[in-house]
């Protein structure tokens, strides 16, 4: 009896670290994944977009502009950038791309830069963090809902991140 008793014990203290092995495993995974958990953080106070890694540490920055307008999304046309939390649905060649902004001189090409980083905001399609045509507008609020940046710092950005990537967008004094 103490011998059987004795190999119950044995293989419940085999199967107990195999247990703790499998979920020391899995909890070293999880680890692993939050390491490349980089998150950007777009200021329209500062008209400043970073990139975070998962403790914190900002691993780019560069200024922007935002929309023309103050406040939060509402809606089409409306000139202002939304706020919140989104994710990155796609990153795409836009070197080819045109745009038409209404002021008399046509389709310009490259008016979103090389290239255009898609976010999934509900609601409304088409808004994201491009390049642009008109470098001068950085710093500004100057677009008709996207986060604009330089092209070269659009390129670097592109080369350091990945869809689903959170991105977080906060309001200045001014949008509330």
């Amino acid at each position: 009896m103490k011998k059987k008793s004795l190999y119950i014990l044995t293989g419940l203290l085999a199967v107990a670290l195999a247990g703790v092995s499998v979920f020391s495993f899995f909890q070293y995974k999880t680890i692993e994944k939050a390491k490349y958990a980089n998150f950007i953080l777009i200021s329209k106070k500062e008209m400043k977009l970073t990139l975070f890694d998962y403790s914190g540490h900002e691993l780019f920055s560069a200024p922007c502009a935002t929309g023309a307008n103050l406040g939060d999304k509402k809606s089409k046309g409306d000139m202002k950038t939304p706020e919140g939390v989104f994710k990155v649905l796609d990153i795409q060649d836009s070197s080819d791309w045109t745009h038409d902004f209404g002021d008399g001189k046509g389709k310009i090409k490259g008016a979103y830069g090389p290239i255009f980083i898609r976010l999934d905001v509900p609601g409304f399609k088409g808004i994201g963090i491009h390049g642009t045509h008109l470098p001068e507008s950085i710093g500004s609020r100057a677009s008709e809902g996207c986060i604009r940046l330089k092209n070269e710092d659009v390129l670097r950005l592109s080369k350091l991140i990945y869809p689903p990537l959170v991105v977080v967008i906060t309001p200045s004094v001014e949008d509330l």
